[in-house]
Order: structure tokens, then sequence, then C-alpha cells
């Protein structure tokens, strides 16, 4: 089973299982980690927002344009800033760490 790594807001690393085909928010919830996710991954709001790992963000796809306008709407917004609906976990992924936002703004 692949995993992932939240540091979430204190600097706590959570090591997770990350299931083929889930997005970085479906395991998010599956795991108890602070993300809101707000438009449940409809890309309706930027409330999903995390901070991909440098050494990770280059193995991404490029965000789409719908996901950069909501981008812009984050709070707390970095470089290697995606939303964790659109991360969908493969077998590339595998190790991905992400960051949580020092805070998340609801624009929805």
């Amino acid at each position: 089973m692949p995993k992932m790594t939240f540091i979430e807001r204190d600097g706590t690393r959570r090591e997770v299982e990350a299931p083929l085909g889930l997005s970085v928010l479906e395991i998010a919830h599956r795991n108890d980690v602070d993300i809101e996710g707000a438009c449940e991954g409809s890309l309706a709001c930027s409330t999903c927002h995390v901070i991909v790992d440098s050494s990770w963000f280059t193995k991404l796809e490029d965000p789409t344009e719908d996901e950069e306008d909501m981008l812009d709407l984050a709070f707390d917004l970095q470089e290697t800033s995606r939303l964790g609906c659109q991360l969908i976990m493969s077998e590339e992924l595998d190790g991905l760490v992400v960051k949580l936002p020092a805070g998340t703004r609801n624009a929805g």
C-alpha cells in the first residue's frame, strides 16, 4: 500500500496509508487530518489547500486553470501550493509529503 506524509500545522509528521486513486483530500479525511474541503472536491473553494514538498512538486501534473483560479483565493499561498482534491494518489506519488498551510480561507 502506498504511503504519504502530512505535516500538520504544529509541525507533527503523520505517515498514513494512501490508497491508489484517492485524492489527498480523501486520504486526509480518512485519517482525521485537519483539512476542511468545504466544497467536497468540486473545485469550488480553496479549503483543501496543501503545500507540496518541493522535492515532490515537479512529479505532479500541472494544475488546471480552474485549480489555479481557486489557489489564488488560498490563504498562505506558496510556490508549491496545490489543492488536495486535485492530487490523485498514484504509484509515482508513493511517499508524497504535503504540509498544511497556516490557515484556510473559505471563499465559497
